[in-house]
């Protein structure tokens, strides 16, 4: 498609470059005479520019066409790496970011952090699936802020959320996890809100100098903390 669309650029750019000879050309005064003496060399005039003036048309319903399938193109990529139900990345988007170190050897700044929102079963039952929906879209939302230029955050499946550092410092993940406790501590004190709990593992391949990716998000997994964090 981008080769397509710079054949086009080209196309339209020569175009154009005809038109503007053509146009020179036609102030001629020579020129001039000639055409309009000739009715053979006048209808030809009013051919070329007739041809001209379709090529630009064509031209246009080809860019026309172009943007739409690129919109089309972009709400496809859309619905394959964003979560339904959460619009934050997906699981395969988390499988997309996970692929770049296989068969590499893993870098030391690497960290991996696995969230639980922990009282989602319990809002399910309490309630119904709809208000889970709700809370686990209203958490997804405060990871996705919390993570902005820090971090990559999906939903890893469930109730799983899967954080990726990469060239991470301890600073960036302070500032990951106290901007999460910020704003789910804002979200519960909201009198309608249904509170959110959640739990944190974190792995940091800094500390532990694991040869392969699915290790430490497997380390970070099983560090899940028991304890509930709510504010």
């Amino acid at each position: 498609m981008k080769k397509f669309n710079i054949f086009k650029i080209v196309q339209l750019s020569l175009l154009i470059l005809i038109t503007l000879i053509s146009v020179y050309l036609l102030m001629q005064p020579e020129v001039k005479q000639y055409i309009f003496a000739s009715t053979p060399a006048t209808i030809l005039f009013i051919i070329i520019w007739i041809v001209l003036l379709a090529s630009y048309v064509f031209l246009l319903i080809d860019f026309s066409i172009l943007s739409s399938v690129k919109l089309n193109y972009h709400n496809l990529y859309g619905v394959a790496y964003s979560d339904p139900l959460s619009g934050i990345p997906n699981r395969f988007s988390c499988d997309t970011i996970i692929e770049k170190y296989y068969d590499t050897t893993l870098p030391d700044n690497l960290t991996c952090v696995m969230i639980d929102l922990s009282n989602l079963s319990s809002v399910n039952k309490l309630y119904d699936h709809a208000t889970g929906n709700m809370l686990l879209k209203d958490f997804s939302n405060i990871l996705s802020a919390s993570a902005l230029s820090l971090c990559f955050v999906g939903r890893n499946g469930g109730n799983k959320f899967l954080a990726i550092f990469e060239n991470c410092t301890d600073d960036q993940l302070n500032t990951f996890l106290a901007r999460i406790a910020d704003r789910v501590k804002q979200h519960n004190q909201s009198p309608s809100a249904i509170s959110i709990e959640y739990r944190i593992g974190i792995a940091k391949n800094s500390e532990e100098h694991l040869a392969e990716i699915t290790q430490l998000i497997a380390l970070a997994y099983n560090r899940i903390s028991d304890e509930t964090i709510a504010h």
